[in-house]
């Protein structure tokens, strides 16, 4: 175990590097000017020169990128030009609001996509079947906007029972939190709902059509034992591995649902960080979001060994 931990955390520095080098160059290089966004629009030319001088914008790229490598070997993700706060500051106040609508999405997601994924596997080409495969391209046609606007509408303009925005921590009301939380999640989870949901029908369908299910049947094993202790443990590699992606990916891509629900997290953070510019900002949040993809990658792997110790890495 201890060996696999190793070699995917030295596997992952190469990707590390790229992305630190990529995101550093697309930055600089795509158009727009922090200094002259931070000097105002009546700013003068020598203004913005002096304005770049200061945030240290006249450096070769080089320098630059020696610069920020050499913070971020001290653990220092640099200072926001706008707000001038520490990066990992800004982040940490977001942080709570991100991974409260991740986990919650990801719970009622799990809770919802695996047993309708089952016993649509269970049911293969029956009425319910063809309704949740119907149901699962739905979820990833709609777009999540859309989604989010329609609920709004339902449940906070005409029926007034759940707020429009905001967000509440858990640890000043849970009714509170549970009400702002419940709308994004419905919106962000049914996409993830659909995917989940064809995944472990796609993992169980492939299990059910093995002999050893056969001979289980055949020993006059309930369907539901059969389902659930040995066709779902069998099927859970290529699940987990979805679930894990997926967790991933909303961490990174909650921007859409912060952004309709006016929830203060880590999405609504990149796009003002992006709308004006704020480069360490920029950098330091991909960074951090790279690192999760890397970290719950890793989780993946090791929850692989325990669900199949024959998985040779």
């Amino acid at each position: 175990m201890l060996r696999v931990v190793l070699s995917r955390l030295l596997e992952t520095l190469p990707v590390l590097a790229v992305v630190t080098l990529a995101v550093f160059l697309l930055l600089r290089l795509s158009p727009g000017d922090p200094a002259a966004t931070l000097a105002g629009d009546s700013a003068t030319p020598e203004m913005i020169a002096s304005m770049r001088q200061k945030l240290g914008l006249d450096e070769p790229l080089s320098v630059q990128f020696g610069s920020w490598i050499a913070q971020l070997a001290r653990g220092d993700f640099g200072i926001s030009i706008l707000s001038q706060q520490p990066v990992l500051t800004m982040v940490g106040q977001r942080v709570e609001a991100t991974l409260s609508l991740a986990l919650v999405t990801m719970v009622l997601a799990m809770t919802v996509s695996v047993p309708v994924g089952i016993l649509a596997a269970s049911r293969q080409g029956s009425a319910f079947d063809r309704f949740i495969m119907a149901g699962t391209v739905a979820g990833f046609s709609i777009p999540t906007f859309v989604v989010g606007y329609l609920l709004v509408y339902i449940f906070a303009i005409q029926l007034r029972i759940l707020p429009v925005q905001g967000f509440t921590p858990i640890g000043e009301s849970i009714s509170r939190f549970l009400s702002h939380i419940a709308l994004p999640t419905f919106t962000l989870s049914l996409v993830y709902i659909a995917l989940f949901a064809r995944t472990t029908r796609a993992a169980i369908l492939e299990v059910l059509s093995e002999d050893y299910i056969r001979t289980a049947r055949a020993k006059g094993l309930g369907e539901i034992a059969i389902l659930t202790k040995h066709a779902l443990r069998n099927a859970a590699v290529p699940i987990v591995s979805v679930f894990g992606i997926g967790f991933a990916m909303m961490i990174g891509g909650v921007v859409v649902t912060e952004t309709v629900f006016n929830i203060p997290g880590i999405g609504r953070l990149v796009v003002e960080a992006v709308l004006a510019r704020d480069y360490p900002v920029i950098q330091g949040v991909i960074l951090i979001i790279a690192s999760v993809y890397i970290v719950i990658n890793l989780a993946v792997d090791v929850i692989y060994i325990f669900l199949n110790p024959k998985i040779n890495y």
